[in-house]
């Protein structure tokens, strides 16, 4: 029996910046060299290197939480906002001449920021790849030869491509075609652009051939379509796409809405707005719904609260979390299989419509958040949240109607959903066949 060949390690590095670059690279951990690389960590940096980063994650965390304090609040914020500004991509024009924000981050380069990551690769020399700007651009400026750099938004700053852009190594992986773009306005190369999908975990996907994605999909089209709306005009399709044996609901489970805050913490009050509005239909086990904490203590705290103050002891209420980074993206892939509606700010989450899930957007959050929401609108797999006091209302509308079935469609076709599998091929055979089937895009 011949043996299987070996996958192409490499060396997988993130940042502690908000939950979407660790999003992004934890599906890849069986690619890694040992464990992830978490630049800016203890394991990872030097004491001076170390302190550097707490102090930008902290002004990070601190900016995207204060936005709502009266009267300071929107001036903080956009500070934040100032330096990873996006700016409009019409009239089309030439914008590869470095901004501000990468001539700064060169002088934190070179003052040491991603030492220790540089340190650790040069032992081994194999390809790197990154979910953050700053580790690829240093290890262009270390002289590295083969660097990939995961796109987490459906648009970027200039900040992410390097100050000559045509001599830099840096190779990108995008998550969609307008990130594509973006990159091309900021003169990186079509060579150096692959338009790979955003990374899912594997759990989730179920293998090469999406078995568990499929089935999963399918059930959630019925979920989604308690009048009949939906399946008589798509059913076809849903079928020739995902399967005639993954098409047979089987009515196992309760409709579940998953509301996830920010990795920062922002918009939890959300949370409980859209528990109170519930209150009745989740007391009566017509519906589930899991509030997303991720690593976040307080959060976790406020949730619990929440809980007990309007449902004690509610089976149909689930919390998330866990203050281990690893173990929450293992709670959440397992509460992703049987989301129904996502509802979160349009975050590194909005590649999840790729899954088959209507996203419900609640208001950006930076720059990248405002082209991430239009994004999602362009291609209807997203819907503006309404006031989430009336939640009960408004939300299960749209259910009745079937259009929440029909954003989940338009997410998973027109969406890519083979990230992963896609990227392994890139460190594999340096390059990557394009596909035209929903299934392998």
């Amino acid at each position: 029996m011949a043996q299987a060949p070996e996958l192409q390690k490499a060396w997988v590095a993130t940042v502690d910046m908000g939950l979407g670059h660790q999003r992004a690279t934890n599906p890849l951990r069986y690619l890694a060299e040992g464990e992830i690389i978490t630049v800016g960590g203890s394991a990872a940096s030097d004491a001076e290197e170390k302190q550097l980063w707490d102090r930008m994650r902290k002004m990070y965390e601190f900016l995207s939480r204060v936005r709502k304090t009266p009267i300071i609040g929107k001036p903080l914020f956009g500070m934040l906002d100032a330096l990873q500004s996006i700016p409009s991509f019409y009239p089309m024009r030439d914008m590869s001449a470095p901004s501000y924000q990468v001539k700064l981050l060169g002088r934190f380069i070179d003052r040491g920021l991603c030492r220790g990551m540089i340190e650790k690769i040069k032992t081994k020399p194999l390809p790197l790849v990154t979910s953050y700007l700053a580790p690829a651009i240093a290890a262009d400026k270390a002289g590295y030869s083969r660097i990939y750099c995961i796109i987490c938004d459906a648009e970027i700053s200039r900040a992410w491509v390097a100050e000559n852009p045509r001599k830099s190594r840096i190779h990108y992986l995008a998550p969609c075609g307008r990130a594509v773009m973006r990159l091309k306005s900021y003169g990186v190369p079509d060579e150096r652009i692959f338009l790979t999908g955003f990374p899912f975990s594997l759990e989730v996907l179920g293998n090469a051939n999406l078995d568990t994605l499929r089935a999963d999909t399918a059930q959630r089209l019925f979920y989604l379509d308690p009048n009949d709306r939906f399946w008589p005009l798509h059913g076809r399709n849903v079928v020739h796409f995902l399967g005639k044996g993954n098409c047979r609901f089987k009515k196992d489970r309760r409709l579940t809405i998953t509301y996830a805050v920010g990795g920062a913490g922002a918009q939890k009050e959300f949370g409980s707005a859209i528990t109170k509005s519930l209150r009745d239909k989740l007391k009566a086990g017509e519906v589930a719904l899991n509030l997303i904490a991720g690593v976040r203590e307080e959060v976790h705290h406020y949730f619990q609260q929440v809980k007990e103050e309007l449902l004690p002891g509610c089976p149909y209420v689930r919390i998330i979390y866990s203050p281990l980074k690893d173990e929450y993206f293992q709670l959440f892939g397992q509460a992703i299989r049987s989301t129904d509606i996502l509802w979160t700010k349009p975050s590194e989450l909005s590649f999840y419509c790729g899954l088959g899930i209507p996203i419900i957007m609640s208001p950006s959050i930076g720059a990248q958040e405002v082209f991430n929401r239009r994004w999602l609108l362009e291609i209807q797999a997203g819907i503006a949240q309404e006031d989430p006091e009336y939640t009960a209302e408004w939300l299960f509308d749209l259910w009745q109607e079937g259009r929440l079935a029909e954003s989940a469609w338009d997410g998973f076709l027109k969406a890519r959903k083979y990230g992963t599998y896609k990227i392994q091929e890139i460190l594999e055979t340096g390059t990557m066949a394009r596909e035209t089937s929903p299934l392998k895009r």
